[in-house]
């Protein structure tokens, strides 16, 4: 099945602007609203799994096991024999299969990649952060489980990776604070240098194969909301003298997110658990449901340990499918100027219908 034929329902199906932290409104998506999303995802899984042969006889697949096999590797801290952990992806997003132990080849780990976000829209979220620097190594000396995440960007209409996207991440720290604002439910609302904070915050660019990778720290968690990674990319911006973007296109908005398991696991370790605020997790947190409800889309990433250790940190992937057609304007409450951070407001996640 070719996928061309996607680009109008992802037009039709974006999800209106949410906003889900302390303070904030929610809103209902309506039964239309969610059948479009529903449709889209599901027709677009399917297009996307047809690109398989495709990939893999222009030599993608391959060279994305290679990378992330050596990626994995680099990133461990001592030396040790190509495995994976024993505690993988849980069945819904598990690309290897089950039966998976420490001692599996990478090989065999990366041979394949079904964790694949399919929303045509997701929810920006109230903390974005324009003019954040670009970079891959996002830690700033931030405490907390290590993480690599990488992330391949397909265009749903031809099949091919999207070279020169520009991949704008951001998630809290270890104990739920965002750096960039100051606001209440987001820590210590007396620190006016969190304003002037960067770190879990930047931008880089995919290579000839759609691929964009960063080094960050797992996200910890605040009220009314599992953990996730927020995500913007960006099309045709442009690079300024100061290391930052400029104008393009934002072609897609969204969240990831992890297995329960894996959170639990990283939540009961220092310094995540010194946070009190009560845990949401995946089952019952409203934009999860929304993204996986009723389709076969996975915004959740596949990891492994990257040690014997959950210490050692994670490497995780996903596929990202990108309607290169759309163009957001994704709500922003910050932005990062040459004299530190601002609070200044914009955006509305709309669709511009006129460009196709």
């Amino acid at each position: 099945m070719h996928i061309k034929a996607l680009s109008k329902l992802a037009l039709l199906g974006f999800l209106a602007s949410v906003v889900a932290h302390p303070g904030e409104e929610h809103h209902e998506l309506n039964k239309e609203h969610s059948l479009r999303i529903r449709e889209y995802k599901e027709q677009t899984r399917r297009g996307l799994a047809a690109c398989g042969s495709k990939m893999k006889r222009s030599g993608v697949t391959a060279r994305a096991e290679a990378r992330r096999r050596v990626a994995a590797s680099q990133h461990r801290k001592r030396a040790l024999e190509l495995r994976d952990t024993d505690a993988v992806l849980n069945t819904t997003h598990n690309a290897t299969g089950s039966g998976m132990t420490m001692f599996t080849p990478e090989s065999t780990l990366f041979a394949s990649n079904t964790s694949c976000a399919l929303n045509p829209e997701g929810e920006t979220g109230p903390y974005w952060v324009k003019g954040e620097h670009i970079r891959s190594d996002l830690r700033e000396r931030q405490a907390g489980v290590p993480m690599v995440i990488d992330g391949q960007f397909l265009d749903v209409e031809t099949c091919e990776p999207i070279q020169g996207l520009w991949w704008d991440v951001w998630n809290c720290n270890a104990t739920g604070v965002y750096s960039g604002l100051v606001a209440t439910g987001n820590g210590n609302t007396d620190d006016t240098s969190n304003l002037n904070a960067t770190f879990l915050r930047g931008v880089q660019q995919s290579d000839a194969d759609g691929v964009v990778q960063f080094q960050s720290v797992f996200p910890g968690h605040y009220s009314g909301r599992t953990t996730h990674i927020h995500m913007v990319a960006h099309l045709n911006a442009t690079v300024l003298a100061n290391n930052t973007l400029t104008g393009g296109s934002v072609a897609h908005v969204g969240q990831l997110f992890w297995d329960q398991d894996l959170i639990n696991a990283v939540e009961a370790t220092y310094p995540y658990n010194t946070n009190d605020i009560a845990i949401t997790e995946n089952a019952d947190d409203r934009v999860f449901s929304t993204e996986t409800a009723d389709t076969d889309s996975v915004p959740v990433l596949e990891y492994v340990y990257l040690g014997p250790e959950l210490s050692d940190g994670v490497f995780g992937w996903v596929t990202i499918a990108v309607n290169t057609s759309a163009t957001y304007d994704p709500n922003y409450s910050y932005v990062y100027t040459a004299s530190g951070g601002v609070a200044e407001s914009g955006g509305t996640v709309t669709v511009n219908k006129n460009k196709r």
